[in-house]
């Protein structure tokens, strides 16, 4: 399972979950050229490990367990993956 990063992110692109991931699988960094053009991150599901660091560490609570997205941001889940099949 994996984490996902839904609509809250939008726009707000805090770093605070890039930070405390052990195993850097949030993208894009501040340091990638994606950075300034996209407006959310995502969390990429091969290299997530499911510690759940993520979640706390969002001030705008935009992370979620795959299994709990709630309805309204289910169309996330695949956005989410979508973004790493680049």
């Amino acid at each position: 399972m994996t984490y996902i990063i839904c609509e809250p992110c939008v726009g707000v692109k805090d770093t605070a979950c890039v930070d405390v991931c052990p195993v850097d699988c949030i993208h894009p960094t501040k340091t990638e050229p994606e950075f300034a053009t996209l407006d959310m991150l995502y969390i990429d599901p091969n290299e997530c490990i499911d510690c759940g660091a993520c979640e706390p560490a969002c001030p705008v609570e935009a992370i979620f367990p795959e299994d709990n997205v709630p309805e309204k941001w289910k169309s996330y889940i695949p956005v989410n993956y979508d973004f790493f099949k680049k």
